[in-house]
């Protein structure tokens, strides 16, 4: 049996009718949800649909009752995370799941995400329990940059201060697709996977692919930490978030998102989407 985690979220859910598509019969996929009724559908289909919090133990633990292979999304309840999954790897381990599939962070144990020591000391626990493991480190989404790419080709520009730091971002069905591979081999290669695009792009590669695709012309402005910031603030966000924002721009300019990894397409078995491709879709051109 294949457990799925957040099955109600973006990746969770593609992950879910993804091993449908593969054939995996829908009384053999579990989808663990917070909240079972977004799920409806995929309870029509046959799935098994089971309630539980990561901040629950108890439902944890009977969630995955009988489960072989489990994915484990990462929780997005950033400061909470590392007790989250450790509730969850403790359900794991007294269920006896033969393995499991963690999706972590980009270079997690060298990098300055501020998003990576919660995953990083997620592995460690992994490892810890001594759960059979693969660890998918999944780079950004392109998705992450849907709400810029309609402004740029709204307002002729883009602006962050991430420099010539390049990005192997994917989209969610991309690593979607990564992770039902896994879940899905016959003998499937335990350890550290380092998975984004196939070509990895700066963010004036992206206003210049936003100016393809919008036919107008769009400028990157590179900005100073600083510069950044306050036009953050000036947009109406809050002084942390910004700061946030631009700590993960510092970040990318430094390297931590350019992995120049081919490992999700060869989990796959075809090209990571291209950078062109998901901007026409987001344009709708």
């Amino acid at each position: 049996m294949i457990s799925v985690t957040a099955a109600s979220g973006h990746l969770g859910r593609l992950v879910v009718t993804g091993l449908l598509d593969a054939g995996v019969p829908a009384a053999e996929v579990v989808a663990v949800v917070r909240t079972p009724a977004k799920v409806a559908d995929l309870a029509a289909r046959g799935v098994q649909v089971r309630q539980a919090d990561y901040t629950d133990a108890a439902t944890l633990e009977t969630a995955l009752q009988g489960t072989d292979r489990l994915l484990l999304v990462s929780g997005s309840e950033v400061g909470q995370r590392v007790q989250q999954h450790t509730n969850v790897l403790q359900a794991a381990k007294a269920a006896g799941v033969e393995l499991l599939v963690y999706t972590s962070a980009s270079k997690a144990d060298d990098t300055p995400l501020p998003l990576a020591p919660e995953h990083i000391a997620t592995e460690r626990l992994i490892a810890d329990y001594d759960i059979p493991a693969v660890v998918l480190r999944n780079n950004w989404y392109l998705e992450n940059y849907d709400q810029q790419i309609t402004q740029a080709a709204q307002t002729g520009s883009l602006t962050g201060s991430s420099g010539s730091g390049r990005i192997a971002a994917a989209t969610r069905a991309d690593y979607a697709a990564a992770a039902v591979a896994v879940l899905t081999a016959g003998s499937p290669t335990t350890g550290v996977l380092e998975l984004g695009g196939d070509d990895a792009f700066t963010l004036a590669d992206l206003a210049a692919a936003v100016s393809t695709a919008a036919g107008r012309e769009v400028t990157y402005t590179d900005l100073t930490p600083e510069q950044h910031v306050r036009s953050l603030l000036d947009a109406g966000l809050p002084e942390g978030t910004a700061q946030f924002v631009v700590g993960l721009d510092q970040a990318i300019a430094a390297g931590a998102l350019d992995t120049g990894s081919t490992a999700l397409s060869e989990l796959t078995g075809r090209p990571t989407t291209p950078l062109s491709t998901h901007v026409r879709s987001v344009l709708g051109s």
